[in-house]
């Protein structure tokens, strides 16, 4: 028999205890990480944090597909992010700040929208940049207006990784590198990217993990969205 004390900061669902208290601590709520849980335990969660947050939305990501029909049926105000692999429930915030999403190639989109969804739920606007890998420096060089422009960048590249790099040497803005699992047999499933990332000569060049999309975006939207305006 469980003996564990009640705790007003969680709420025990006997399969997972959530954290409702997040929010006051953090200022913002919870998240689901969806692999590995069952689609009753995603909606459960979902549902628990909702209601102790109605006021903004909470994010359950990676999804499968038989986890994102069930939310659609069970949950019908939730919104799917097919290409993120991941859902909303509840209001989005306000934007404060700019994040802009920088993607090197198309086969990123999964990674980048993970993160672009993720600015959006903490509190952050979102402005994509795609497909400007370094292959054709031109279009990178195209929107180093819109660089310049936002109060923190996430750029996402598999392959050799050297985006980050590249963008950090254009520009001085706050700077989140994500590698992503993309490219052939010695890319290593992102380790290659992943690798050249933290070895980048461009200074301020920060890194989250492969394919991290999810803590990027929260540190996106926090550095933006306490950026004196």
């Amino acid at each position: 028999m469980d003996q564990r004390d009640p705790d007003p900061r969680t709420t025990d669902l006997g399969f997972a205890r959530v954290d409702v208290d997040r929010a006051a601590r953090t200022g913002d709520p919870e998240a689901v990480y969806g692999a590995g849980k069952s689609p009753a335990q995603i909606i459960a969660i979902l549902r628990t944090l909702h209601a102790e947050h109605p006021e903004r939305a909470v994010l359950a990501t990676r999804l499968s597909d038989q986890a994102m029909a069930e939310i659609a049926d069970e949950l019908p105000d939730a919104i799917l992010d097919p290409l993120a692999r991941a859902v909303t429930l509840g209001p989005l915030p306000a934007p404060s700040g700019v994040v802009a999403i920088v993607s090197a190639g198309t086969s990123d989109g999964p990674v980048a929208a993970e993160a672009a969804l993720t600015v959006r739920v903490y509190g952050a606007s979102v402005d994509r940049i795609e497909d400007v890998g370094v292959a054709g420096l031109h279009r990178l060089l195209g929107v180093r207006d819109r660089l310049a422009a936002a109060d923190c960048l996430v750029v996402v590249a598999g392959m050799e990784g050297a985006l980050p790099s590249v963008v950090g040497g254009l520009t001085g803005v706050p700077l989140v590198a994500v590698p992503t699992s993309v490219g052939y047999g010695a890319s290593f499933g992102g380790i290659a990217a992943l690798l050249a990332m933290l070895n980048s000569c461009a200074p301020g060049v920060t890194v989250v993990n492969i394919d991290n999309g999810f803590g990027a975006g929260v540190f996106a939207a926090r550095v933006a969205r306490r950026t004196p305006r």
